[in-house]
């Protein structure tokens, strides 16, 4: 955080010494050092949250390219789908319309030579 050599904290604890005096000097070291460590741990903290806003952003970027893609790919399926629909529709529909018109005239033919008469089956009788 600071950059402080050995050496002036050797200056900076000569001086605590005079102001503050021989007594105090303990508690007062003791306190300094748990506000020390209390904003060492706020200023991890801080980093660790502003990591993971970070993270998060990032995961919601990826996010909604996998949904732009999902959706291209889904659309191109369907163009494709639909395409393929279309080309097998239509000679299906030209063969329906070409066996309908080709049962037209048998059906005419049928009825136009009556219906065939059953025949009786033989059996032979035993004599």
């Amino acid at each position: 955080m600071f950059d402080i050599g050995f050496s002036e904290l050797i200056v900076i604890g000569i001086v605590a010494l005079i102001v503050i005096g021989p007594e105090k000097l303990p508690r007062v070291a003791k306190t300094v050092g748990h506000l020390l460590g209390r904003a060492q741990r706020y200023v991890s903290d801080v980093k660790a949250d502003i990591n993971r806003e970070i993270q998060l952003d990032e995961l919601k970027k990826i996010q909604a390219e996998v949904s732009e893609s999902a959706r291209n790919i889904e659309d191109t399926v369907k163009k494709e789908l639909d395409a393929t629909r279309v080309t097998l529709e239509t000679p299906a529909q030209e063969v329906a319309a070409e066996l309908e018109g080709a049962a037209a005239p048998v059906a005419a033919l049928g009825e136009s030579v009556g219906a065939v008469p059953e025949v009786p089956a033989t059996t032979k009788s035993a004599t």
